[in-house]
């Protein structure tokens, strides 16, 4: 994520929540901790920040006809999760964030973040 100035008025600048987790065991021990940084997206609008919005599912149709072939054909069917696609995806529009609270450069505080992979919390992350 270069450090940028966006184009005065042309693009808003989001704001950015980091969530940090602690992954505990059965007797409540921490085994591992866990930070993602968030864009607040609520603050989009559309046509102005994005053109559409996405969700990833699956129609009912699609599967049943899949499952039915692979049934067919025997085939062996495995499920797979990608728990990071939505990091993963490269953004087509501008998108600039703001700088992360303790994490602003004392060199250029009023300076912002143009993202190259899209964020949790982007309308365009499913889509990316």
């Amino acid at each position: 994520m270069p450090i940028t100035r966006p184009k005065r008025g042309l693009r808003n600048v989001f704001f950015v929540n980091s969530q940090l987790m602690n992954k505990k065991d059965e007797s409540s021990l921490v085994i591992r901790n866990k930070a993602r940084l968030v864009a607040v997206g609520y603050s989009q609008q559309e046509g102005i920040d994005y053109d559409e919005s996405f969700a990833p599912v699956s129609q009912i149709k699609a599967i049943r006809l899949f499952l039915a072939y692979a049934v067919h054909k025997d085939f062996t069917v495995f499920q797979m999760d990608v728990k990071t696609s939505f990091i993963n995806g490269t953004l087509k529009e501008e998108v600039y964030i703001g700088q992360p609270l303790g994490f602003v450069s004392k060199q250029y505080p009023d300076h912002v973040y143009a993202l190259d992979k899209a964020l949790y919390g982007l309308k365009q992350a499913p889509r990316a």
